[in-house]
């Protein structure tokens, strides 16, 4: 990092729908900062961001990588994220670092579902973001055509701040908007330079005035008016390249560093920074990779863990560059870098003070569940630990261990995450695994209002009473809890542990999956000056709370996408009855030329081999974009129940012995 100034500092994140361009364009940026001495190519397993041997031999990311380069007198930290929707927690978790974004698009695809699901995440946390618009050498590839869908589909304050010359093998480059050219580059330039100034004028009301007085805005203006609005996402500048063949790269990296901002925060603010990424290495053990907001942490400094509430020392700092790390024994604000000595770290973890860290977004909703398989008995404790490890780097693996049963299960996103998970555990851990047919992820939601109520009062010594009340919630609003009980009933850290334990006691509703949308209140409680024990109110809450759930009943959830289509005329009556088929919901068809479009939501359980299908149905020619719409309630006739982990907690005799480790397991 030059001279610890955050100011010379770029956090950008590169995003887009699978091959669209991504890790080509980061392999050929780092090449012409000097990063890299030869250009490496995804197709050949040979990309610096690529380094997994599953990444290598398939061609596709599913790790976010971190790597850097320097330009303009300013260090660009990049964050190359995977394009395939079933690595869209890797995306999400890379959110919450970057201080802007590049999200590269395919001249010839347009945009596609995961460039929307990216999209709309980064204009929900107002990151700054240049639109790239790669393969503009390609069979099919219209600027055209994709600045009208990114308008359409993304948002009008899309602005050229280019002009590209040609398209397909005829495509040369681009023309600035923002500098003077001549007369011969004019002529490409004229009809992206009004969707320029008319983009600027709609963002900024001046400007807007002076546009309508004066029928346009000088060179001097919009070059002034793009650096502001582009930095503070109020307009999204658009560039044009062909990255395959290096045409585009370097305006691409002077509108990164020149028109996204850098990091908010100094060294002289409260520490403050999240885990959002760990790893572990044979050597170095648990590695958490670690953005910094506010203040300093040097090697051998002890750091306060504030979501485990523990402080560990930080034994060495590294920079990582892809494959490559350097101990650089520093890391200050607006930085990223990987630390070793936390043990305990875990994704999401808050460093020092939470007040600099912004928000999580949501983005990747596991919808399936997978139960492992493996062939050799004797392997069995193995099998758990990679697992488990592998749980740790991602948590939305969410392994489910039934130790009763010796069984395995895992939430995953899709069949591309099932086979690089195969692929990952061979390679890593040099173990055959296999994974039965996914089942969907049901929720379960309470389907009245109700109480419940426990009174833990044996085997002394123990005394727990709690009564808890029980509400349904709106549709998407998960778990709300809030406690009414006088202190003197209830000490406030008898409280806080029932506060801590009920989501844990959600986890497993009357069929098994989580309970969600519901809004719980504690209304009684009492402890015993001699008899409590803290854990008694971890013993006594999931009693409590399946007391309620079984006076209250509960009712399922499914998952539901939302889907948009788009297929030649004359497949559309076949697909639409297929859509009625699958309990879908659309709006009325739209008809666009020859093609006609489908929007509306689709149950999950019932569209797993859609994609599939689809294909086949329309002979190639059909576009299906898909994703997560949230969960809706199950029609009656539906059932599914999950095998539950540990004992019932509704079975209180036996539930207390398991408990208190006094029961056969």
């Amino acid at each position: 990092m030059s001279d610890g100034n955050a100011t010379y500092i770029r956090n950008i994140g590169f995003f887009a729908h699978v091959d669209a361009g991504k890790t080509t364009t980061t392999e050929e940026i780092l090449f012409r900062s000097g990063r890299i001495r030869q250009l490496g190519s995804v197709d050949d397993g040979t990309a610096q961001t690529d380094y997994l041997e599953v990444e290598r031999t398939r061609g596709i990311s599913v790790r976010a990588a971190s790597t850097r380069f320097e330009h303009g007198g300013i260090t660009v930290n990049v964050i190359d994220t995977p394009g395939h929707v079933d690595f869209l927690s890797e995306v999400e978790r890379s959110l919450r670092v970057i201080d802007g974004a590049v999200l590269i698009l395919s001249a010839a695809e347009g945009v596609q579902a995961q460039t929307e699901v990216i999209w709309h995440a980064l204009r929900e946390r107002g990151i700054p973001t240049l639109l790239y618009i790669n393969k503009m050498d390609r069979v099919g590839a219209s600027a055209e055509r994709t600045l009208a869908e990114i308008r359409r589909l993304l948002t009008p304050s899309a602005a050229p701040i280019q002009a590209p010359i040609g398209a397909e093998d005829t495509f040369a480059g681009s023309v600035s908007l923002l500098a003077p050219h001549d007369a011969a580059a004019a002529a490409h330039a004229d009809g992206y330079r009004q969707q320029l100034v008319e983009a600027v004028a709609e963002a900024d009301e001046t400007l807007l005035l002076r546009y309508l007085e004066e029928g346009g805005l000088s060179d001097g203006e919009l070059q002034e008016a793009v650096l502001r609005l582009a930095g503070d996402a109020n307009i999204y500048p658009v560039l044009f390249g062909a990255s395959g063949r290096g045409i585009g790269v370097e305006p691409l990296m002077d509108a990164m560093t020149k028109l996204l901002p850098p990091p908010r925060g100094s060294e002289g603010d409260p520490l403050s920074g999240v885990v959002f990424r760990v790893e572990r290495d044979a050597a170095m053990g648990r590695i958490a990779y670690v953005r910094l907001y506010g203040g300093v942490i040097r090697n051998r400094d002890s750091v306060y863990n504030a979501t485990r509430d523990i402080a560990e020392k930080a034994t060495q700092i590294r920079r990582i560059d892809g494959q490559r790390s350097e101990d650089v024994g520093i890391l200050r604000a607006g930085d990223v870098a990987a630390v070793s000595g936390w043990s305990e770290a875990r994704i999401g973890d808050i460093i020092g003070s939470k007040d600099g860290v912004p928000g999580e977004t949501k983005l990747a909703v596991p919808l399936l569940t997978v139960q492992v398989r493996w062939e050799d008995e004797a392997r069995y404790p193995a099998v758990v630990a990679a697992l488990r490890e592998l749980a740790d780097e991602d948590p939305l693996l969410d392994l489910q261990w039934l130790q009763e049963q010796r069984e395995l299960h895992l939430k995953v996103m899709g069949p591309i995450q099932i086979e690089v998970l195969t692929q990952v555990v061979q390679d890593r851990y040099g173990l055959s695994v296999s994974f039965g047919a996914p089942s969907v992820i049901y929720k379960e939601t309470p389907a009245g209002e109700g109480e419940g109520f426990v009174a833990y009062l044996a085997p002394k010594p123990c005394w727990a009473i709690l009564r808890f009340r029980i509400e349904p919630g709106e549709r998407g609003s998960g778990l709300r809890y809030e406690a009414n009980v006088r202190s003197e009933r209830l000490l406030e850290s008898y409280q806080n542990e029932v506060a801590r334990r009920v989501p844990e006691a959600l986890q497993q509703g009357l069929f098994g999956w989580e309970v969600t949308d519901l809004k719980v209140t504690l209304v009684e409680g009492e402890h015993h000056v001699w008899h409590t024990h803290p854990l008694d109110f971890a013993i006594a809450t999931p009693m409590g709370i399946m007391d309620g759930l079984s006076r209250t009943g509960v009712k399922l959830l499914e998952p539901l996408l939302s889907f948009r289509l788009s297929v030649p005329e004359e497949h559309g009556g076949k697909l639409m009855n297929e859509l009625i088929a699958m309990r879908g919901e659309f709006e009325a068809p739209e008809l666009r030329g020859e093609r006609m479009e489908l929007t509306g939501t689709l149950p999950v359980a019932t569209s797993l081999d859609f994609p599939a299908r689809f294909g086949s149905m329309t002979k190639g020619r059909g576009i299906l974009s898909t994703f997560f719409a949230g969960y809706r309630e199950c029609p009656p006739d539906v059932q599914a129940q999950r095998q539950r982990s540990g004992v019932n907690p509704l079975d209180q005799s036996k539930y207390i012995l398991y408990m208190r480790k006094a029961l056969a397991q």
